[in-house]
């Protein structure tokens, strides 16, 4: 067991060598060591809902235990998952496996100040949790013991008092054990809820214990002091002339104490009826508080113990001994007098209602358990999370996951990041979970997205919204059962990506007969077969094209004009090889041809005059600016961006009409369009471009026409319209 008082002298030494910070990897260090379990950082982590970021650890374990670990049972037992870690432990990769965190006790400093800023940033929720007035100094200094502090320790101590109250000047609301506090912290926060301190199920079971095996003694009557801290002395030197009074009065009185009291000097003339035992582990409480008779729980009626918690009168209630307390803060709020215990306001009340309870045993016993019928019931974790519970809901920010077969920026992975990045700009917390990777971040313009490799057992918190897109993802909207709302964002009938006699033909066909998913898309195409072939309404909203990055460029026909070939000639719905079977037919003295691809490289008939493979994303427009004439040959797009991002460059494209990319291409308006497999014609198309320069100018008017009207921000609010529910 510690002494609490060299530790008390070794946390303030530490704060003067080495500051805060060093006083919490010391402290890391320790609990470590002690509590190896405990302390354990889970080699693959899972999204939860909360993280309870402990200031305390094994240096005030009293408190951590009722705020930190019985507020997370609360919240288990309404549905709510969390994890905890010290505050020295702190990872700035964690803010992206839960929703909300709470600080408890936490000071601010150069990690807590990041990992806050950042979790804001990503539109999480940040709380803090605090049982003491110990967050401003104008509270702490009206303490004896601190105002007697050398000035070194009172210096550190001050230090850490003004850290707390900064880091809670960060955080979006408060939780905290009482009526005076929260009205103290509303000064720094806007919000607070009061969630009183309860009894863990843990703590019950050993207090059941502890009553099971209670033993009479009815020759004595024992008074019970159990003080938290050794700040307490001057409530029971409040008490003293009481107590003196009764040990004289009554010769069958016993007196004891467990804590860092310093006994009074008055009271060693009864010390063969006195028992002084130092602070003991929680476990051991109970058994200690029901060998006493009557549990004193005097305060001085000062701000700082006004705001103090109910906690000795719960812990006393819940083995059946009755309690006396001044009539103030918690416990006036709490106890109904002389029915679940006895509330006094000054020593004549004090007096009068010991002598009763001393004289009348019966007395102590009833009020016991009354106190002990109602603490049970009322002051369980496992039915008193609704407060909380419903605190945490309130404020926590409304959270989507965007899940992703991989994090490569192909077409239809871009449209996705697009609609996080306006989800996340509509106040959405968003977090991807991607297959085939184990990144834990991934950046898009200019927005770093928390990434959650995706594996079974990854999620157990909630999530309000989920999207998948590609039908590879859709099994994890069925696996993941904690979903509010689940949508598939279709982008293409991917059936057809595979040839006949694949069995992932069926596979992706299945993802479009699903119940309890919301069908979206960006391509009419896909609304119609989506309701003619599987019955499913499905929401739309147009694509979008970045202009910043696809701005127009002239082009100059006099000399040799560029032909560039896009797509992936290993998939064979983008029927490369149709492209290049009409630039064979081209005079290579006139045409250069360029082929552009980010997987698959060209086969060996193709003889490209350039390859570019693999070009980052950022950079396509740069080869689009550098050709003339795209030519686009896929059979199957449910949009397919390489023309339109080709218009958006002042270029020109011939394509193969499909039924994706007739939603934006007007043969003879943005584009010249060919009939499927007519060579020939799609050779003419090109010729014609060549020569004409009146058709080049009107087709590249109304190819920037087009993609000016799909720029991101002009179709935004209807992609978020394919999301938001009523009053969002």
């Amino acid at each position: 067991m510690p002494n609490w008082n060299n530790l008390t002298s070794k946390v303030i030494q530490t704060v003067e060598a080495d500051g805060i910070l060093g006083l919490g990897k010391r402290g890391g260090r320790y609990l470590k060591k002690r509590f190896g379990a405990l302390a354990k950082k889970e080699s693959e982590p899972v999204f939860k809902d909360v993280l309870f970021i402990d200031g305390c650890g094994t240096v005030l374990p009293h408190p951590s235990r009722y705020r930190v670990s019985h507020q997370r049972e609360q919240l288990l037992s309404y549905g709510i998952t969390s994890d905890q870690v010290y505050f020295a432990d702190l990872d700035l990769k964690q803010i992206g496996w839960y929703n909300v965190f709470v600080f408890f006790r936490c000071p601010l400093n150069e990690t807590t100040e990041k990992f806050v800023k950042l979790a804001k940033k990503y539109q999480k929720t940040v709380l803090y949790d605090i049982d003491d007035l110990v967050f401003d100094t104008k509270y702490t200094d009206t303490i004896p013991y601190v105002t007697a502090l050398e000035k070194k320790e009172r210096e550190a101590y001050d230090e850490n008092v003004r850290a707390y109250g900064q880091l809670l000047d960060l955080c979006q609301g408060a939780v905290t054990t009482t009526g005076e506090l929260s009205e103290a912290l509303k000064l720094h926060v806007k919000e607070v809820c009061i969630n009183r301190n309860r009894a863990s199920e843990e703590m019950m079971q050993i207090s059941e214990t502890a009553l099971n095996q209670k033993t009479e003694h009815k020759e004595v009557v024992r008074l019970g002091y159990f003080s938290g801290s050794i700040t307490h002395n001057p409530d029971i030197e409040m008490l003293l002339p009481v107590l003196l009074k009764l040990m004289r009065q009554y010769k069958n009185l016993e007196f004891v104490s467990v804590g860092e009291l310093e006994t009074p000097e008055e009271l060693k003339e009864f010390a063969d009826r006195i028992k002084i035992l130092p602070f003991v582990d929680w476990k051991n409480l109970p058994k200690l508080i029901s060998d006493v008779d009557i549990n004193l729980a005097p305060l001085e009626d000062t701000i700082f113990n006004r705001a103090k918690s109910e906690n000795k009168w719960v812990e006393a209630s819940l083995v059946q001994v009755v309690t006396v307390a001044s009539n103030l803060g918690a416990f006036a709020d709490t106890i109904e007098n002389q029915k679940t215990g006895f509330l006094c306001k000054d020593l004549k009340e004090w007096e009068e209602t010991l002598c009763a309870l001393i004289e009348q045993p019966k007395l102590r016993k009833k009020t016991a358990m009354q106190a002990y019928q109602f603490c049970k019931e009322a002051y369980l974790t496992t039915y008193t999370g609704k407060t909380l519970a419903d605190f945490i809901k309130a404020k926590r920010t409304k959270n989507v996951g965007i899940l992703l077969p991989a994090l490569n920026i192909s077409g239809g992975i871009m449209v996705a990041m697009w609609h996080a990045v306006f989800l996340r700009e509509a106040g959405f917390d968003v977090t991807i979970l991607s297959e085939n990777t184990t990144e834990t971040s991934c950046v898009f313009e200019n927005q770093n997205f928390p990434v959650i490799p995706l594996r079974e057992d990854a999620v157990s918190g909630h999530f309000d919204k989920m999207i998948a897109t590609m039908w590879v993802t859709v099994k994890w909207l069925e696996l993941f059962s904690n979903i509010d709302k689940k949508y598939y964002l279709v982008q293409n009938y991917e059936t057809d990506f595979y040839e006949k006699g694949s069995p992932y033909r069926a596979m992706a066909n299945a993802t479009y007969c699903k119940n309890q998913i919301q069908y979206v898309t960006i391509s009419k195409w896909c609304k119609e077969w989506l309701k003619e072939r599987f019955e499913k309404e499905c929401a739309y909203a147009p694509n979008g094209l970045d202009t910043r990055v696809f701005t127009p460029c002239a082009r100059d026909f006099s000399g040799k004009i560029r032909i560039l070939i896009e797509g992936d000639c290993g998939a064979w719905h983008k029927n490369v090889d149709e492209s290049f079977q009409i630039v064979e037919k081209l005079d290579r003295e006139k045409f250069e041809i360029w082929y552009l691809s980010y997987n698959s490289e060209p086969k060996e008939w193709y003889k490209p005059d350039r390859f570019l493979h693999k070009v980052p994303f950022q950079k396509v427009s740069e080869v689009y600016k550098q050709c003339h004439i795209l030519v686009k040959s896929s059979i199957l797009e449910s949009f397919s961006y390489p023309p339109l991002e080709m218009m958006a460059t002042g270029g020109l494209a011939v394509v193969r009409p499909n039924g994706g990319n007739k939603e934006y291409l007007r043969d003879g308006e943005n584009c010249l369009l060919y009939e499927p497999e007519n060579i020939s014609e799609a050779v003419e198309k090109i010729m014609e471009l060549a020569e004409n320069e009146t058709l080049r100018k009107h087709l590249t008017e109304g190819g920037l026409k087009t993609a000016r009207q799909r720029e991101w921000e002009t179709v935004k609010q209807q992609i978020l319209n394919l999301y938001l529910e009523a009053g969002e």
